[in-house]
C-alpha cells in the first residue's frame, strides 16, 4: 500500500511539472505578436482576386499600390488575359493617368509608372472587393455596411465613401461602381 501511495505521489509530482512546464510564458506570444497574427491576410486561393484599399491580392501575391507598372500588369496577364483597353489621359486633376482595362470590369490605374488605383464593376463575382460592400448589392444593404457615407452633392451622381479609402458609385438603387486609389474622375 505504501508502494501505490509512492507511485500516487510520484504520478502527482509529474503532472505537476508538466502543468508548470504549459505555464511557460515564453510560449505566449506577446501583445506585438498577437495583433501580426490577428492582421495577417489570410492566404487566398490562387484563383481568388480581392481588390483592397492597398491594391489588389492575387491569391498569395499582392499587388500594392506604388509597386511597378510592368509587374502589376505582368501579373494582371496572367490571372486575367490581356487588357481590352488602355488609356493615357493627361488631363486629370491628380495628373498623368495611364489606365488599363480587363473584360470582368476591373481597371487599374498607374502614375509615373506605379500602379495607382483600381476601379471595377464586375457583377460576376469574380472580383471580391475587400469589406462587405459589393458591386451589384443594393442601396439599402450597402448603406448598413461599416464606413458607408453618402458624399453630399457629389457632381458624378450619387457617390460614397468605405472608410478613408474607398468609395463607389450606386445607380438605380445598386451599387455599379467600387474604387479605391487615385482615379482620374472630373467633378
Amino acid at each position: 500500500s505504501e508502494k501505490r501511495v509512492r507511485g500516487i505521489r510520484a504520478l502527482a509530482l509529474i503532472a505537476a511539472a508538466l502543468a508548470l512546464a504549459a505555464c511557460d510564458s515564453g510560449a505566449v506570444p506577446s501583445p506585438a505578436e498577437r495583433q501580426l497574427q490577428q492582421s495577417a491576410a489570410p492566404v487566398l486561393a490562387e484563383d481568388v482576386i480581392v481588390l483592397s484599399p492597398q491594391g489588389i491580392g492575387l491569391g498569395a501575391k499582392t499587388l500594392y499600390f506604388s509597386a511597378d507598372k510592368a509587374e502589376v500588369m505582368s501579373a494582371l496577364d496572367l490571372a486575367l488575359g490581356q487588357p481590352i483597353a488602355s488609356n493615357d489621359n493627361m488631363e486629370c486633376g491628380a495628373g498623368r493617368v495611364a489606365s488599363a482595362t480587363y473584360a470582368l470590369g476591373l481597371s487599374v490605374n498607374f502614375q509615373n509608372d506605379h500602379f495607382a488605383g483600381w476601379s471595377t464593376n464586375d457583377r460576376t463575382g469574380a472580383l471580391r472587393v475587400a469589406g462587405a460592400v459589393q458591386v451589384g448589392m443594393t442601396r439599402d444593404a450597402a448603406e448598413t455596411a461599416a464606413g458607408y457615407s453618402l458624399i453630399a452633392g457629389s457632381s458624378l451622381g450619387e457617390e460614397f465613401t468605405l472608410g478613408a479609402q474607398m468609395g463607389g458609385f450606386v445607380e438605380d438603387d445598386g451599387v455599379n461602381m467600387i474604387y479605391a486609389g487615385t482615379q482620374c474622375f472630373f467633378r
